[in-house]
């Protein structure tokens, strides 16, 4: 058992979560006894009470407990060894490097950090993303699992401080395609709708998911947190299906999943918030259009704009479609050429 311990916090770790930097320190302590210690008090930061998310500034000060000097539980995210097949397949992602940056186009299906029976994940490959550096790469932001597309990461902790802080005070810009059911009307707009995480009926909560909220509601109703989504349809095929440009002004938790949902204009193959339908029975359309069509989800990060951390320089990150989402353009008749990169932009006259 070590001591108690003062750890004065360096400014390479400015804005890193407490969580974070605590497991970077001792990596033998879990997530969950970093949080259960923060519960009961014994770590402090400047001698006040903090939680795990509270974020690091150069200076402060880290009371540390005593701590035992081996594993207290094993951590949820367990470093795992990478296959040369999955580095390739991870270096075969990367769309832009330089110094401080690296952006991957995320494939679906593989989750962005590890979870509940979650063991391969675009964090825990990270490690084969180094090209030449001591560290691995670090996420900055997130994306779901089944969701493809641009995925920005930080090479260095002063370029991950940087670029969180950019994320949290939204000087990004995030623009997602996704094909949903319908054509929403009007075709370009802006939906409001607060969101409140529904627990899920799994036996470790899966299945979770969130419900929207009357914006005149969200101030009264418990655990509810505002959301806000452009939209526009950048083409469609009758009344049946539309090519629908996103940006999540907020970033909530299947923000634009559910959004689109509540306006009855589900994104294909969402299962979770449209249902397995191919009708609109009233009440909004079904997630599926049958056929050809993939019944994976059809939502992909397509591109991010942002100010570089240390050049100041504007970087535009594009990201192509996976392959699923080419074959439904491809069937429907989509082309990314006919469409302009930012649907929102005032036109110049």
């Amino acid at each position: 058992m070590s001591r108690v311990q003062t750890i004065e916090v360096a400014k390479g770790d400015a804005d890193q979560r407490l969580d974070r930097w605590f497991r970077r320190q001792f990596p033998h302590i879990s997530h969950g006894v970093v949080e259960k210690l923060c519960r009961k008090g014994e770590i402090r930061v400047d001698g006040g009470r903090v939680k795990a998310n509270t974020r690091l500034q150069p200076g402060q000060t880290v009371r540390v407990p005593p701590l035992p000097d081996d594993v207290i539980e094993p951590p949820a995210n367990a470093k795992v060894r990478i296959t040369d097949a999955d580095a390739a397949m991870m270096r075969n992602l990367v769309i832009y490097r330089d110094d401080h940056v690296i952006a991957l186009n995320k494939p679906p299906g593989l989750p962005t950090q590890g979870g509940t029976g979650q063991t391969r994940h675009i964090d825990g490959l990270a490690d084969a993303l180094c090209f030449g550096l001591d560290e691995k790469p670090r996420l900055v932001h997130r994306l779901d699992k089944d969701t493809s597309g641009v995925l920005l990461m930080a090479r260095t902790r002063a370029a991950a401080s940087k670029l969180t802080a950019s994320f949290r005070h939204r000087n990004t810009r995030k623009i997602y395609w996704g094909a949903v059911a319908g054509v929403p009307q009007p075709r370009m707009g802006t939906i409001k709708y607060g969101l409140v995480k529904a627990p899920g009926h799994g036996k470790g909560g899966e299945g979770e998911k969130m419900h929207c909220i009357h914006p005149a509601e969200v101030d009264a109703t418990e655990g509810a947190k505002r959301a806000t989504t452009d939209y526009s349809v950048l083409s469609g095929l009758g009344g049946r299906v539309s090519w629908v440009a996103m940006v999540p002004v907020t970033g909530r938790t299947h923000q634009l999943r559910a959004h689109m949902a509540e306006l009855g204009h589900p994104i294909i193959g969402d299962g979770k918030y449209g249902g397995s339908g191919q009708e609109n029975l009233g009440d909004g359309w079904g997630a599926q259009l049958g056929g050809e069509i993939s019944r994976k989800l059809h939502l992909h990060s397509r591109s991010l704009t942002l100010e570089h951390p240390f050049t100041g320089a504007t970087l535009n990150l594009t990201a192509p479609l996976p392959e699923h989402m080419k074959r439904t353009w491809d069937t429907l008749g989509w082309h990314e050429r006919d469409v302009p990169a930012d649907p929102f932009e005032e036109p110049e006259f």
